[in-house]
């Protein structure tokens, strides 16, 4: 028989009641799901792990060269010649620098002087050709020819800085030109080419071979 003084026990009871005979139980809380049981868990597993103790910072150390700038004496003579001899060590690397730039460029400017050596044997007998079949009239035609070929050579060789050295008349120069003998010249001043055995050769500044020549002097009297 209901109780009507007690209405709450007549009420149907909710699954999840307490009271109810199917109630699943106290939830369960993820987050405490690695917490020890308080009931059998020791006291160190109730502590938790240790946490590990940080180790104190190094002490910064002082600047080298600030050090050196407060114990060096400015005007002691060991900071003079170190400071004399940091300054010849500069000196040394650039021109040492200097060097290296200039052996270079040259080695560029005079990468052709070899090839360009080689070839004046050729020149030599364009010119000794010329030489001989000028005076014979049957050659006139093939000087023509060689005259050509020679232009020709000389215009390309110029472009790699070739530049013959040496012509009659002009003044000796001993750096340019070979003495090989002497020669009573009166139409000429002394000290001149009078005539030229073989031309010289120039390259860019460079002398590849010196012209030789026969150079004039007085006409001794009488």
């Amino acid at each position: 028989m209901k109780n009507p003084f007690r209405p709450y026990e007549n009420m149907q009871r909710h699954p999840y009641h307490p009271g109810h005979p199917h109630h699943p139980g106290p939830r369960s809380n993820p987050q405490n799901a690695d917490m020890p049981d308080p009931e059998t868990a020791t006291p160190e597993e109730m502590a938790g792990p240790e946490t590990p103790e940080q180790e104190p910072a190094a002490p910064e150390q002082p600047d080298l060269v600030s050090q050196c700038k407060e114990n060096v004496c400015p005007t002691c003579p060991e900071r003079s010649e170190m400071e004399e001899q940091r300054l010849r060590q500069l000196a040394d690397l650039d021109n040492t620098r200097k060097r290296l730039i200039r052996e270079k460029e040259e080695a560029v400017k005079f990468a052709a002087e070899k090839v360009l050596a080689d070839l004046l044997p050729t020149l030599d007998n364009l010119d000794l050709a010329l030489s001989y079949g000028q005076n014979n009239p049957e050659c006139k035609d093939l000087i023509v020819g060689v005259e050509m070929t020679k232009k020709l050579l000389l215009d390309t060789l110029a472009k790699h800085g070739l530049v013959p050295v040496g012509k009659e008349g002009e003044e000796f120069n001993p750096e340019f030109h070979e003495a090989m003998s002497q020669e009573e010249r009166s139409d000429m001043e002394p000290n001149h080419i009078a005539r030229l055995f073989q031309k010289g050769y120039l390259l860019k500044d460079r002398l590849l071979r010196p012209a030789k020549v026969v150079v004039s002097k007085s006409a001794s009297a009488g």
